[in-house]
């Protein structure tokens, strides 16, 4: 992906004289992430094309909700935005990846981690009758979708969805992409990137990355970050049908951008919920 001409032209006003130190985009989905340098100081670029529908969200968790994490310095600083230009920047924020480092198996960091959700979390409480209406019309679209879910499962899901409840939720803010690839340390302190899913949602939901990957067969780092967090907000019944839909999201949302590793997660996530709670 390149920057449109109205991208570059707002870039060129706010940063006239910035250059690019390196590129940091997945590659996967159509959004440039570009590291800059003007005057000393450093900033991140973040640019979406035609057919994002993310970075509307990231702008407007850095206008309402992340104050909480950049008054600590654990989030960056928005300089300059546009939504209708599908473009921010932000100072850029320093740290290493936590994803891919043995800072990952670290329990400190989660107990870092949950602490910085909490803080997130406390912003806000919501509540939504027809929340679980919503997401479990959204987990049916998604299985209308291509995908290479087996479709005997397809029909058992379809009938499970339609026999489970649809009790009032409480939303709060949430990140959306609660795990490692989204956070930076720096001399052992956790930072957070990458708000293009953060909407309002049960606070639960937060979890269910970290429940699939990192918390699998290690107590130490669920605990951590529990104590970090402060309680567990995950209520049985909820906590199931959150992580059906979020394993089939998961499955059919990589299939259609090309992740194959990410996709068979899904089909693991797929199997492990589907097939420990098939009713609500």
């Amino acid at each position: 992906m390149r920057l449109s001409d109205r991208q570059q032209a707002l870039l060129d006003r706010w940063l006239p004289s910035a250059t690019i130190v390196r590129d940091h985009s997945w590659g996967l989905v159509g959004t440039l992430v570009l590291e800059l340098e003007q005057d000393g100081e450093r900033y991140i670029a973040k640019a979406a094309d035609d057919a994002d529908h993310h970075l509307a969200r990231e702008i407007h968790a850095h206008r309402n909700w992340l104050r909480p994490w950049t008054v600590r310095g654990r989030a960056a600083e928005l300089v300059r935005a546009d939504e209708g230009a599908k473009l921010l920047v932000t100072r850029f924020l320093p740290g290493e990846l936590v994803e891919g480092a043995p800072y990952e198996w670290a329990p400190d960091t989660y107990h870092q981690a949950g602490e910085l959700l909490r803080v997130f979390h406390e912003q806000a409480a919501v509540p939504d009758d027809e929340y679980e209406s919503r997401e479990n019309a959204r987990l049916l679209k998604y299985l209308s979708q291509p995908h290479r879910i087996a479709p005997g499962l397809v029909e058992r899901l379809r009938t499970t969805v339609a026999g489970w409840p649809t009790p009032p939720a409480v939303l709060v803010p949430t990140h959306g992409d609660w795990q490692p690839r989204n956070w930076l340390i720096d001399d052992g302190t956790v930072r957070v990137i990458d708000y293009g899913r953060a909407a309002l949602r049960p606070a639960y939901t937060d979890l269910t990355r970290l429940a699939a990957q990192q918390f699998e067969g290690r107590a130490a780092l669920e605990e951590a970050f529990l104590a970090g967090y402060g309680s567990d907000p995950r209520e049985q019944a909820a906590w199931e049908r959150n992580r059906v839909r979020e394993a089939v999201g998961t499955t059919v949302w990589a299939y259609q951008v090309g992740d194959e590793a990410y996709e068979q997660q899904g089909h693991r996530m797929i199997a492990t919920s589907f097939g420990s709670r098939s009713g609500g």
